[in-house]
């Protein structure tokens, strides 16, 4: 029976690849992941063969059918697609490895989505697009990491093999390969190059910092934005980009799309906290920033945090994330505070599958206390480290004025010049 537009447009993917066939060996391929194509199935020197003509509905019904007409017509005379034409192909990698990133679309902020996508379509697609999925070898998809590495991208190289990876299983899964030739790579890429960890101040150094900070001579939403930073664990950019609708009573909700991992995020707000608030609504002007720029209908520049840091003195020995790190080392060498509370504190989802799938529970109660403690904890640490630089500011005037009396108490002493007494 032949196929009718509406049956093609309503067509639903299944859990395997299905075909809804037309006539003529035409037939719309339907991928797990909801992509339609046309192929045609023909026979050409006594070999059956596939050719694909297009996705559905770009390629409509009619024109698919006029399209294998045509094929027909060549091939009763003699005229066969040629190697490479996209006709001759039957699953060429490009459009392979749009399903699988089509599928992963959901699971994926669409920053982390254009990200894995553009690397594709720069380093990957020229090279084996057009490249039938099945015929790829493991030398050309060498060539293609040496390439990368060449510029020096190493951890991009490691992470395009990754995925080259996931793309051929998918394909396997599918039936449209049968092997998967990125494996065969393994040992002959460049090591990626070591993580550095940012650099973060331990809980020793937090006193001298916070004081400093205390007295910093910079504008005061430099400063507030750091504080707020600190005290909330969050990162730079959903400080930079907070507004005040995000703020209910006493917690910050986060939206998904301003998040890393593109969930929301609700951060219970301490009393430090709030006072900070309250300054930086002294400087809103009317602009919906929590934290303003120059300018109140702008956020605060990228990095402006981090220049205050490196005025301070603290140049590669802190950043604003270091702050995090700071936050989960202290918090769980307290021992007070579930390792799932501090992860959610710091917007972290769980590493292992099962366990992110079934744990969804915010423990805010838990938290609440949490970010109470460590504000409290900050505080602490301010006040001891003004009380250090107060000491040593007196330390410092008796030891001069101890200096300058020594000085006066030799010139009064000293031994007078015969003849010249008065």
């Amino acid at each position: 029976m032949s196929l009718t537009d509406v049956a093609c447009r309503n067509a639903k993917p299944e859990s395997k690849p299905r075909k809804m066939t037309d006539g003529a060996g035409l037939y719309l391929y339907i991928s797990p992941a909801g992509t339609k194509t046309w192929r045609v199935d023909y026979r050409h020197e006594g070999k059956r063969q596939t050719a694909t003509l297009g996705q559905y509905p770009r390629v409509s019904l009619a024109t698919a059918r006029a399209m294998r007409d045509e094929l027909k017509r060549n091939l009763g005379e003699g005229v066969a697609p040629a190697k490479g034409d996209a006709l001759a192909v039957q699953n060429p990698f490009q459009r392979v490895a749009n399903e699988w990133l089509e599928a992963q679309r959901g699971a994926w902020s669409e920053k982390h989505y254009e990200r894995i996508a553009s690397r594709f379509r720069r380093d990957v697609f020229p090279s084996i697009g057009k490249r039938d999925i099945a015929e790829i070898e493991a030398p050309e998809l060498l060539k293609i990491i040496r390439a990368v590495e060449a510029r020096g991208a190493l951890d991009v190289a490691s992470r395009i093999h990754q995925t080259l990876g996931a793309i051929f299983r998918y394909g396997i899964a599918c039936g449209l390969c049968k092997r998967d030739p990125a494996a065969d790579l393994r040992g002959a890429l460049r090591p990626a190059p070591r993580v550095k960890h940012v650099a973060a101040l331990g809980a020793s150094e937090m006193p001298a910092f916070l004081s400093a900070l205390s007295h910093a001579d910079c504008e005061p939403q430099s400063r507030l934005a750091l504080l707020l930073a600190i005290h909330t664990a969050c990162r730079t950019n959903e400080i930079r980009f907070g507004r005040w609708d995000e703020i209910d009573g006493d917690v910050w909700r986060i939206p998904g799309e301003r998040m890393k991992m593109g969930a929301d995020h609700v951060v219970p707000l301490s009393r430090q906290v709030l006072a900070i608030l309250d300054q930086l609504r002294e400087l809103a002007d009317g602009g919906g920033y929590i934290v303003p720029g120059d300018k109140p209908v702008k956020p605060i520049s990228e990095n402006r945090m981090l220049y205050l840091l490196y005025r301070l003195g603290f140049y590669t020995k802190a950043t604003v994330h270091g702050f995090r790190s700071t936050f989960s080392t202290v918090a769980n060498e307290s021992e007070l505070w579930s390792p799932d509370a501090i992860e959610k504190a710091l917007a972290h989802s769980p590493k292992n599958a099962v366990r992110a799938a079934y744990y969804r529970g915010m423990r805010l109660e838990e938290r609440r206390r949490l970010m109470q403690w460590w504000s409290d904890k900050l505080d602490e640490w301010e006040a001891a480290g003004r009380a250090k630089q107060a000491s040593a500011t007196v330390l410092t005037i008796d030891t001069d004025l101890s200096d300058l009396l020594s000085q006066g108490l030799s010139m009064n002493c000293a031994p007078r010049t015969p003849g010249l007494s008065r």
